[in-house]
């Protein structure tokens, strides 16, 4: 194995969202990452956020599936599972359940506790509750959902990475294991300071696209072209903002009222003019290489090709399926390419073996129905 969290072990019960891409992230900087499945299936490569991983299917109503991911528990040094709360819990498989040393990291949107901890919800009901999701979309609309890359992801997943990298380390003074408690409403907000300090000093309106960063400025929004693409301006900083006049053609602008928020809706309507006079690769072309901020709105197929990505080969392609290689880069211990993903359940046996069971003992687990 290759990668720097290589010596780590990892059980992920399977789910949907932000546990699986922890999960996978995990994987794929070196760490053995085992799914405990319901049941198997047949592979599928588009299943992105299983590859790297390995997969073991038990039922875990019965004594012998439970002792069985028991035992794989024991030999790991992370649990991750997404449940509602209390769900583990009722399989015998809590974190009173657990070694004490484990790191426990439970995924949720709402938290363990509070009053809405049993509820369902999505990504956008997360940002919603943050006060987020108020601050996305045009200004003349209902809030645009941002995909579900806000709360599912930045305020779920790479907090519970977060978290659980932490306790690694506090595990390496302690020696002990603890619960890590990954919420999706706490770590939107812990995402805000900029956004929280803005407010306190009167710098940020609550109506949408009126501020700097929600498409109120003219310098940081995108514009259609006349092809009907777009291009994406972000020319915050003065010197910026100047380079990105001067290329547009905009020279009657007033540089030194860049921030003049009354003018702004009359300098987007000046901008969106000049923008719609040429298409979107002309100008890409105009702006390549230089300090003014803008690039052009891709696609997901345009993004897979495009040469400053291709430069550093953020796209891959296997078995069909592009998908983004492993991030962040690591000068000295490098990951391997992640494998493809394998179907639930397809390394059942070995694994049960890598514990120690013997071939009679698997006769026995799939006679007794642990094995599904």
């Amino acid at each position: 194995m290759a990668g720097p969290l290589a010596t780590l072990t990892v059980v992920e019960f399977a789910g949907l969202g932000p546990a699986p891409l922890a999960g996978q992230l995990l994987a794929d900087l070196g760490a053995r990452v085992i799914v405990v499945d319901r049941g198997t299936a047949p592979a599928d490569p588009t299943d992105i956020n299983r590859r790297g991983k390995r997969s073991i299917a038990l039922n875990l109503k019965t004594r012998e599936g439970l002792e069985a991911a028991k035992r794989l528990i024991e030999g790991a040094d992370i649990l991750i599972e997404g449940f509602r709360p209390g769900v583990m819990e009722r399989l015998g498989l809590g974190p009173q359940d657990c070694p004490e040393r484990l790191i426990y990291g439970r995924m949720t949107g709402w938290g363990q506790t509070g009053p809405w901890s049993a509820t369902a919800g999505h990504d956008i009901n997360y940002l919603a509750m943050t006060g987020a999701l108020r601050a996305f979309g045009p200004g003349d609309g209902p809030p645009a959902a941002p995909l579900n890359l806000v709360a599912d992801y930045g305020g779920g997943t790479m907090f519970l990475l977060f978290g659980l990298l932490a306790a690694v380390i506090e595990r390496g003074v302690s020696g002990r294991g603890q619960v890590v408690d990954a919420a999706m409403v706490d770590g939107v907000p812990a995402m805000m300071g900029l956004i929280h300090g803005l407010l306190a000093q009167g710098r940020w309106r609550n109506e949408r696209a009126t501020n700097w960063l929600d498409g109120g400025a003219p310098y940081y929004r995108s514009y259609a072209c006349s092809d009907g693409k777009f291009i994406a301006v972000g020319a915050l900083e003065p010197q910026f903002f100047a380079e990105l006049v001067a290329r547009a053609g905009l020279a009657e602008t007033d540089l030194a009222a860049q921030d003049d928020t009354a003018a702004w809706p009359f300098e987007r309507a000046r901008f969106a003019a000049v923008f719609a006079q040429k298409t979107r690769d002309e100008w890409a072309a105009i702006f390549e290489g230089s300090d003014a901020c803008v690039a052009p709105v891709l696609d997901f197929a345009e993004a897979a090709c495009h040469p400053v990505n291709a430069a550093r080969g953020v796209f891959y392609e296997a078995a069909g399926v592009t998908q983004a290689s492993a991030a962040p880069r690591f000068s000295r211990s490098a990951p391997e390419r992640p494998h493809p993903p394998t179907g639930p359940g397809a390394d059942t046996d070995a694994i049960l073996a890598d514990l120690g069971y013997s071939a009679d003992d698997l006769a026995e687990l799939r006679a007794k129905g642990a094995l599904t």
